[in-house]
């Protein structure tokens, strides 16, 4: 009797920990340095600045933020199916020309609040919520 409540119990709890960890952070695929590859019209994206360094962070804790070009941008995140909701977004205020257009208008599609995702392989698209904009991102 004993041996047979020791393995349900065993049972039971190995059960909790499966289920805890498939239902955990439902943006774990997110998580990770991104790379902008390219932005815009989602008919015809525009190449990111070759030699701009740019870097996009998803963090586990729902955190989002990065640098595009010249400011760097924050805001928290959540993701719900194929939906990444964004909270207030803040952002640094330089003037910056070279990279403008590209910054524009990539926080443009990002600061829709609320976006679709899709991940294949290394690259994630998200698409503005009428979905005539793109942001394409390479995992770093």
């Amino acid at each position: 009797m004993k041996k047979t409540s020791l393995l349900l119990i065993t049972l039971f709890v190995l059960s909790g920990i499966i289920l805890a960890a498939c239902s955990g952070n439902a943006s774990a695929p997110l998580v990770g340095d991104w790379k902008l590859i390219s932005f815009g019209s989602s008919t015809n994206p525009t190449t990111a600045g070759p030699n701009v360094e740019t870097s996009i962070n998803f963090d586990s804790n729902g955190q989002f933020g990065g640098n595009v070009g010249c400011n760097s941008f924050g805001a928290d995140y959540k993701v719900k199916g194929d939906q990444i909701t964004f909270g207030s977004f803040v952002s640094t205020l330089m003037f910056c020309t070279e990279t403008s257009s590209q910054e524009g208008a990539v926080l443009g599609i990002l600061s829709d609040r609320t976006v679709k995702y899709r991940i294949d392989g290394d690259l994630l698209t998200i698409t503005s919520t009428d979905g005539s904009s793109v942001v394409v991102l390479a995992h770093k």
